[in-house]
C-alpha cells in the first residue's frame, strides 16, 4: 500500500499493524467506529532516530511539515481538582494552554502535564501520544485546522511508527471538541 502522504517504505492499513500500536491504540483501532472506515487509518513505520520534525520531513516527505499534528496532554487544575485532556493541534503551532485550553475546562489553571503522568495515563510512549486510545471520558481538544485536513500525520502510541489519518476523523473521537484557535499561529 502506498501512504496518503509522505515518503514511507512501510505503510498498512491501522487494522492490519495492531501489533505496531501500543494496547490502547490498538484496542481502539479494533473497536473504531464513525464516518471514517478503520482501514482508512494507515500506519506508518518511521525510525525514531529521524522524530525531530526538521529530520523527519527532509527524510520522509516535506509536505508533511504542513500536515502533521501533535498530541499534547494538558492538566486542568480547579479547586482541588484535576482534569486531564488531550489537545491536538498542527505542528507548525503551538496549544493556547493559558487561554482556549483553560477556559473549555473551565479550570483556574492549566499546564503541560509532566511526562510521567502523560506516559502513565495514556500507557503511550513520550513522544508518541496520540488522540486515539487515550482514556475514557478525557476531552480530546483539537484545533478545526487539523479537521480540516485531508490526511493528518500523527503519533502512533509509540516512538516508531506514525498514523495518517483523515482529518475529519478527528471531529468523532471519543470526547472530541473541535475549537476554533487552540493552535494559533
Amino acid at each position: 500500500m502506498r501512504a496518503p502522504i509522505g515518503n514511507f517504505d512501510t505503510a498498512l492499513p491501522a487494522p492490519d499493524a495492531l501489533d505496531e500500536l501500543t494496547a490502547p491504540v490498538a484496542t481502539a483501532v479494533r473497536n473504531w467506529s464513525g464516518s471514517v472506515p478503520a482501514d482508512q487509518i494507515v500506519y506508518v513505520d518511521t525510525d525514531p532516530r529521524w522524530a525531530d520534525t526538521v529530520v523527519f520531513v527532509e527524510h520522509y516527505g516535506q509536505e508533511l511539515l504542513e500536515q502533521s499534528a501533535n498530541c499534547v496532554v494538558v492538566a486542568g487544575k480547579r479547586g482541588g481538582e484535576t482534569t486531564l485532556a488531550a489537545c491536538v493541534v498542527l505542528s507548525t503551532t503551538r496549544v493556547d494552554v493559558n487561554n482556549a485550553v483553560r477556559r473549555q475546562l473551565g479550570a483556574r489553571k492549566a499546564s503541560f502535564a509532566p511526562m510521567d503522568t502523560a506516559t502513565g495515563e495514556t500507557g503511550m510512549e513520550y513522544g508518541g501520544i496520540t488522540p486515539i486510545g487515550l482514556p475514557d471520558g478525557w476531552p480530546v481538544l483539537v484545533d478545526s485546522a487539523v479537521v480540516d485536513l485531508p490526511y493528518v500525520l500523527v503519533g502512533s502510541g509509540r516512538r516508531r511508527g506514525k498514523l495518517l489519518v483523515p482529518g475529519k476523523a478527528f471531529a468523532e473521537l471519543p470526547g472530541a471538541v473541535v475549537l476554533e484557535g487552540l493552535g494559533p499561529a
